[in-house]
């Protein structure tokens, strides 16, 4: 985001140069300057963290929890994947998927850059399972795995950067958490691109079929939280809910119908229920809420 190359620019004792290293052409809202979290400069109760960045306030109940980015094929967008020079450094996107494998060392961003747009042009959020490359197209899908405990997960590439010649991958808190990396906010990871063409796991495709049926024919009341033209954004709510806790013994669903993905829990036992649910996501998300009853059908 151009934002954090913008704040990184203020703060010339951190970053030698930044003010003699002009980001243009950028695509629009790509992000840039040095990874958020990893350079430690304080040591309170909360850790330190890289000009203040870090977790939530609220973060979720159980991060682990979230689940991964599930592979799909994806239409490439040339806005975000045109050549474009960061810090003097010249950079020419991939425009479809190519074999790629690297080892490196990721970094990760939290609050700081929560709920601004990334070059993709949706909102990031730091409980979402997405990432940052300087040159994997946009939108793609990776996996990402930690060689110093096997812990691995799959991420959607949505913004660009690092730009800092020693980092490979920017990943969201989500996926740093879920690889333990927050702690030391950067590590050596290896990331492998997904081939989206061939078919996905059965995992994969059974969680990407729930998301897609048409919505449950069970009767009850249902809190619905969100309507969206693309299905990255229907994803990333339902994954928010999830990672909150705020869809605790009901199932959420993300499903397709007359070209709108709607998000949506339950059935709740009781519309007082419901409405209760529906007010707390109101309070701890700030988005606007909708309780339904569904009656039985024959």
């Amino acid at each position: 985001m151009i934002l954090r190359f913008l704040i990184l620019c203020i703060f010339p004792l951190v970053i030698a140069g930044c003010s003699s290293s002009a980001v243009k052409p950028v695509p629009p809202d790509t992000k840039g300057g040095e990874p958020a979290a990893s350079v430690p400069v304080s040591s309170d109760k909360r850790g330190g963290y890289y000009l203040d960045d870090g977790p939530g306030d609220n973060p979720p109940a159980d991060i682990d929890a979230i689940p991964d980015a599930v592979p799909r094929q994806e239409p490439p967008l040339s806005r975000a994947n045109r050549p474009y020079v960061a810090l003097g450094e010249n950079y020419t996107p991939m425009t479809e998927y190519q074999p790629y494998k690297a080892s490196g060392i990721a970094s990760w961003y939290g609050k700081r850059y929560h709920a601004n747009k990334t070059s993709s042009g949706e909102i990031y959020d730091m409980y979402g399972m997405t990432a940052a490359h300087p040159t994997l197209p946009i939108p793609s899908y990776v996996r990402v795995t930690n060689p110093e405990n096997g812990k691995s997960v799959v991420v959607r590439v949505n913004d660009r950067g690092p730009f800092k010649k020693d980092r490979l991958i920017d990943l969201s808190y989500a996926a740093a958490y879920r690889l333990r990396l927050v702690g030391k906010g950067s590590g050596w990871v290896e990331v492998e691109a997904i081939d989206t063409s061939k078919p996905l796991p059965s995992i994969a495709r059974n969680a990407e079929s729930v998301q897609l049926d048409s919505p449950a024919r069970t009767a009850g009341n249902f809190v619905q939280v969100g309507a969206f033209k693309m299905k990255e954004n229907a994803d990333q709510l339902r994954a928010t809910l999830q990672g909150r806790s705020l869809a605790q013994n009901v199932a959420v669903e993300n499903w397709y119908n007359e070209g709108i993905y709607r998000v949506r829990l339950g059935p709740y036992q009781s519309r007082d229920d419901a409405e209760r649910a529906a007010g707390k996501i109101r309070q701890v998300l700030g988005i606007s809420t909708l309780v339904t009853t569904q009656q039985e059908t024959p």
